[in-house]
């Protein structure tokens, strides 16, 4: 039976098939595969995981795609090195120390989409927090809206009954 789901996404679900995408998309996989892991992941279908990157996640992380596609291609150049030197029967000069700075960019690289991550969820969750009390003031208003309905409805009941003995009278 495949997964079909008919309700509105979350942030958490755009959130996890993003990083599974940019995942994809630095390991040098394509975006079917991704979208197809979303969607076992999040009991959806691969099509509609396709669909909400494409209309809308893909948007908000430009920058992100640009980096993971640069990380890919510099994996796949550093592979590529390797694989020449071993081809030519050569030892890749690959020193401890370039290990080590190859290691640091990836580690720098991370933290700072981590941090663009840390710094999304604070805004997420900045508007989370304006929503819910707009929604709070919303609901009280339209307490009070309904109040005054009932009291105008039984003004206008008393003024009815007023007329009616008015013209009896």
């Amino acid at each position: 039976m495949p997964a079909v789901r008919q309700d509105a996404w979350t942030q958490e679900e755009d959130l996890l098939l993003s990083d599974i995408v940019l995942r994809h998309i630095r390991e040098g996989s394509t975006q079917l595969r991704a979208f197809e892991e979303a969607g076992k992941r999040m009991n959806r279908t691969a099509a509609a995981c396709g669909f909400r990157w494409n209309s809308y996640v893909r948007k908000q992380y430009a920058s992100e795609i640009e980096a993971a596609k640069k990380e890919r291609k510099e994996r796949k150049q550093l592979a590529q090195d390797s694989g020449r030197a071993a081809e030519e029967g050569q030892q890749a000069e690959v020193t401890l120390f370039d290990a080590i700075r190859i290691l640091q960019q990836l580690a720098e690289k991370s933290r700072h989409e981590n941090g663009q991550l840390s710094a999304s969820r604070r805004g997420t969750e900045e508007w989370k927090t304006k929503y819910e009390a707009l929604l709070q003031k919303y609901l009280e208003e339209k307490e009070k809206h309904e109040e005054l309905q009932k009291e105008y409805s039984a003004l206008l009941s008393i003024m009815e009954k007023a007329r009616q003995l008015a013209e009896q009278d």
